[in-house]
């Protein structure tokens, strides 16, 4: 084990991220995000989604700093008397789960649907594009806004896990296109080279060649857009949940925090929307940069 860590910490990918300040700070402040988000029960000083635990005499508290503070809520508390501090892990717990699992099945379908289009050719491959183009004819927070809608209105007493599969999938529904079409890119070129040539001479079905030989050789790209993209879903699952068609009431994500804190921002209570805005914006950010200079990272020309 001692000796993958050390292989892993001496890889050219590690010294890359190790000479770029940039990216050094981006992934800390990613790690801390998502610890804080994952241990939230565990390091957050309150439960806000324990009803019993609310007290409404204490709604609307200005941070700690303040004149009317309370050092029990370091970053005040929102029109429920819940904690902001802890209800802001516990939103980026679930703004992250959705961001991730909607980039993931976007990898799945799109990089499936790209190396079949790249390879068979033909029919096939202008009838995925075609699909493809329809897909981004529409905007993608429409369409999510769409699905997430009708989800809603087709199942409006389904349970958490439903509803949360609801916004995966409206999320995804849309991402797959640029997995997709990158892939198929690449994998019009690999098809052509030796490699690929030699193992269909020697009769390795297709389905093995695209995805013990020609898989891997298109990840890298695959990887940087990836990661680019689950600040991108992060997003919109905010501005989907900021609607009202997002993430349930019962397990506010960032975006809801937001649009709770929204109706108070005029009159005073900032706190309320701008910590979780905040913190939204730290994420997405972070990622983007993570993002850049894993692309720089992977990019041959600039080594």
């Amino acid at each position: 084990m001692r000796a993958i860590v050390r292989r892993a910490w001496d890889s050219d990918l590690a010294h890359s991220l190790r000479s770029s300040p940039v990216a050094m700070a981006a992934a800390v402040v990613v790690l801390v995000c998502v610890l804080a988000s994952l241990f939230a029960g565990q390091i957050a000083p309150h439960n806000p989604f324990d009803l019993a635990s609310l007290e409404l005499g204490d709604s609307r508290l200005p941070p700690a700093w303040s004149e009317l503070g309370s050092r029990k809520y370091l970053l005040g508390t929102d029109d429920q008397g819940r904690d902001i501090l802890s209800a802001v892990m516990y939103g980026a717990r679930i703004s992250l789960i959705v961001g991730v699992a909607s980039v993931v099945l976007s990898v799945l379908v799109g990089v499936t649907l790209g190396l079949v289009a790249g390879y068979l050719g033909g029919w096939v491959d202008g009838l995925l594009m075609r699909l493809c183009d329809v897909m981004l004819s529409f905007p993608a927070i429409l369409v999510a806004l769409l699905i997430a809608g009708v989800g809603r209105a087709m199942f409006p007493d389904a349970d958490e896990s439903l509803a949360f599969g609801v916004l995966i999938l409206s999320i995804s529904l849309t991402g797959w296109v640029q997995y997709a079409r990158t892939v198929r890119g690449s994998t019009l070129v690999e098809r052509s080279k030796e490699y690929v040539q030699a193992a269909r001479v020697t009769g390795v079905p297709p389905l093995r060649i695209m995805r013990r030989h020609v898989l891997p050789n298109v990840m890298g790209p695959v990887m940087v857009l990836a990661t680019i993209q689950v600040a991108t879903a992060i997003i919109t699952e905010a501005t989907l949940s900021f609607l009202g068609v997002g993430a349930p009431v019962t397990s506010p994500s960032l975006g809801t925090l937001i649009r709770v804190g929204n109706d108070y921002l005029f009159s005073g209570e900032w706190w309320i929307t701008v910590f979780p805005g905040l913190m939204l914006v730290l994420i997405a950010l972070s990622v983007n940069l993570l993002g850049d200079w894993l692309r720089d990272a992977l990019n041959p020309r600039l080594q």
